[in-house]
């Protein structure tokens, strides 16, 4: 255990899950957790663009070229809204994106004050668009919500997720558990209630299968499932 700021543990947890870009537009909602980014900028790269419809559409290209989960941060309200295009082409198209914002104060979040960049139930928003979204309202719970993320992101159809953070909890500082292995997607169960194969094993049984008819005098046409086309 030790002691970290929200910020400090959400960037951890990227890097644990291998995130190695992070595409942002920085703004005073984030500042705690752009300060705690500086400090892993070694392992983490951040690209600054101009515009956040940029920064989710960079991180949606980064996963569906990789196929790997990609992480963009914007600002709350308005600067989140700019990236709901590409929020809503990654759901479509099953890319893993996880979208971080910043949010208002934590106590002023509901109360419809009109504060700098306050949106009306901005986590119901979020969870319209995107498989799975939360809150952190603690340091300590921080790296529980970031691992659940990435199960989630890894976990059946891949889809967008989201997480959002308030401006005075980046920077609240408490002791934290960081774990030490990244999230893993549980294995799905079969409709018969049986273990899924092993890793390789039905695409092997496949090829022996299909080496046994290439002899056969007619043409065979070999249809090849993806969940991915889901």
């Amino acid at each position: 255990m030790q002691t970290l700021t929200t910020a400090q543990a959400v960037v951890s947890m990227l890097e644990l899950n291998g995130i190695d870009t992070l595409f942002c537009l920085p703004g005073v909602q984030n500042d705690s957790f752009f300060d705690a980014l500086y400090d892993r900028t070694n392992a983490i790269r951040p690209i600054h663009a101009r515009h956040e419809q940029a920064c989710a559409y960079m991180a949606l290209g980064y996963a569906m070229a990789s196929g790997k989960p990609s992480a963009y941060v914007v600002v709350p309200g308005p600067g989140f809204l700019n990236t709901t295009a590409a929020l809503s082409t990654a759901y479509a198209v099953n890319a893993p994106v996880l979208a971080l914002t910043g949010q208002i104060q934590q106590s002023m979040i509901g109360r419809n004050v009109g504060l700098l960049h306050e949106l009306p139930d901005q986590l119901g928003i979020m969870r319209g668009l995107t498989k799975w979204a939360d809150r952190i309202n603690t340091p300590s719970e921080a790296p529980g919500l970031v691992n659940e993320a990435f199960r989630r992101l890894l976990s059946g159809r891949r889809r967008p997720v989201g997480l959002e953070c308030a401006i005075d909890t980046w920077g609240r500082k408490a002791p934290v558990v960081l774990p030490t292995a990244p999230a893993q997607a549980p294995p799905e169960p079969r409709a018969d209630g049986s273990s899924p194969p092993l890793p390789g094993r039905g695409l092997g049984q496949m090829s022996a299968r299909l080496d046994s008819r290439l002899a056969w005098p007619r043409p065979l046409v070999c249809s090849i499932y993806s969940k991915e086309s889901q």
